[in-house]
């Protein structure tokens, strides 16, 4: 049995709202046999009267009374999104966005995104959660509505835009007995080490290049975060292996000394994503060019494109 069509629907609406095929026509502004050939139609869809004739008007069986609501429900939806324009007004939006991120980036854009926030956009609110191997679902039902880190696990039906290039570098507390002026490869492979876990990032590249190269590293710690770790090695004899840009906020705020890596590493590019679901939408269109200017300070900020 095929769906009622809308102009059914409103009939249905109308009569049930005036009580009177009449009436119902004069509120439709259309004639009356249309509004009885309609409702001719949305009786023999349903098998049943809907509607039947009383001395106080066109009264709703039984049926009719269950179907209102859902009936209406739909009417209300469709004159929202036929009502609904694609524009984002950030000075007065109440909208709630979630960014899946490292504590690298709390560190580098969080500062800088909420002084922007609060001068442009007051009512904004953000959600921030970790990377995980859940983040590529996460965007795509529309849980999270950015991604920003090094993620090269996303693929087909995601956008990707490079905000700025990141090396590695090695960090060590100032008052490091051994390490100073320099850390040369003997000095990296009998030192002990603290290394991160980070799930949902490309940062086990770092592991991946080590054994490529054959070089010996000895994990003494692992700590599931960037920031834990940093502030270990600041208090003890650890070496850690860390972004750059991490390195450079950590130095300017605590006792660290940061190091070239005695080995090549391959450099990697910050990137924010987003599901091809939303390329469109106003709202992540704002929020992504935001951060694209606040991040290009960093670097140059590539345009956006789809992988495939």
């Amino acid at each position: 049995m095929s769906t009622p069509e809308l102009r059914l629907l409103t009939v249905f609406d109308a009569i049930y709202k005036t009580r009177s095929v009449s009436r119902a026509a004069d509120l439709l502004d259309v004639g009356q046999p249309a509004v009885s050939i309609a409702l001719g139609k949305l009786r023999e869809h349903y098998a049943d009267p809907l509607f039947v004739r009383t001395s106080t008007g066109m009264e709703p069986t039984a049926l009719a009374e269950e179907l209102v609501r859902p009936i209406r429900a739909a009417l209300n939806a469709l004159d929202e999104a036929f009502g609904h324009r694609s524009v984002f007004e950030p000075a007065t939006s109440e909208r709630s966005f979630r960014i899946c991120m490292t504590d690298i980036t709390h560190l580098v854009l969080l500062p800088r995104l909420w002084q922007l926030l609060r001068a442009t956009a007051p009512d904004i609110r953000i959600d921030i959660s970790p990377l995980s191997p859940d983040t590529g679902r996460m965007l795509e039902a529309g849980d999270a509505d950015l991604a920003v880190g090094f993620i090269p696990d996303l693929e087909a039906g995601f956008y990707q835009q490079a905000l700025f290039r990141q090396q590695y570098v090695c960090l060590a507390s100032t008052d490091h007995p051994r390490v100073r002026g320099g850390l040369s490869l003997e000095q990296f492979e009998t030192e002990d080490h603290a290394v991160f876990t980070t799930s949902g990032t490309g940062h086990q590249v770092i592991d991946q290049e080590i054994a490529r190269q054959g070089i010996q590293r000895r994990i003494v710690l692992n700590i599931p975060n960037f920031l834990g770790a940093a502030f270990v090695v600041e208090r003890t004899d650890l070496l850690m292996t860390i972004p750059r840009r991490l390195g450079e906020l950590l130095r300017g705020r605590g006792e660290f000394s940061m190091f070239q890596t005695p080995f090549a590493l391959p450099s990697f590019s910050v990137k924010q994503h987003w599901h091809a679901r939303f390329h469109h939408d106003p709202g992540n269109r704002w929020l992504r060019g935001i951060i694209a200017e606040l991040m290009s300070e960093l670097g140059s900020a590539t345009e956006p494109e789809r992988l495939e």
